[in-house]
């Protein structure tokens, strides 16, 4: 049952002059393509299928706005580290995702980083760029790929690493490890 049974994508952006306008609460959702951005969106707005998911990385190749409901909005970014698309295409990314942190309605950013990878330089990279004081959130995805001992070691592995930069869990899309715990985050920061 969605917990969102307005939710509509509203826009694909390749121009900040296309973003929805900015009012409202927006949540940013980043990370590594192939790490399962679409996938986490689609388990925590409870629709299968309002982000469009790919076994191939980098298909996500602009930013992807999505309405929950009126003034709440979910953002899918472009993945970073193996995109398919063309350098000319990518290099046109970093000014949209510039434009989207400097929005007014930005409350927040969550991080997908695909457990088996643990917290890469990408992902740090990304943690560099977010706006000090802004409220970032790591779901660790794909836990049901690890056994509960492994992912209990990756979980204390990244919360080492990210050292209070934010907060972590583990989460799957798959079995539900860890939705409640997001949807709640996600709930909090939407107001």
């Amino acid at each position: 049952m969605s917990r969102f049974p307005q939710a509509r994508f509203l826009v694909s952006a390749a121009a900040p002059g296309q973003f929805p306008p900015d009012l409202g609460a927006e949540l940013a959702f980043a990370g590594r393509s192939n790490a399962g951005k679409s996938s986490a969106i689609n388990a925590l707005v409870g629709r299968h299928g309002l982000a469009r998911t790919s076994k191939l990385p980098g298909r996500t190749r602009l930013l992807n706005f999505f309405e929950l409901t009126p003034g709440q909005r979910l953002v899918d970014l472009p993945g970073y580290g193996y995109a398919s698309a063309p350098e000319a295409e990518r290099s046109k990314w970093l000014p949209l995702i510039d434009a989207l942190k400097r929005r007014e309605c930005l409350r927040g950013l969550f991080l997908i980083v695909d457990v088996r990878r643990g917290v890469t330089a990408g992902d740090e990279g990304l943690l560099d760029w977010v706006a000090p004081g802004q409220r970032l959130h790591v779901l660790l995805t794909k836990a049901d790929k690890l056994g509960r001992g492994e992912a209990l070691k990756a979980l204390r592995t990244a919360t080492a690493q990210l050292a209070g930069r934010a907060s972590v869990q583990l989460f799957s899309s798959i079995d539900g490890t860890g939705l409640a715990e997001a949807q709640g985050v996600l709930r909090e920061w939407l107001g």
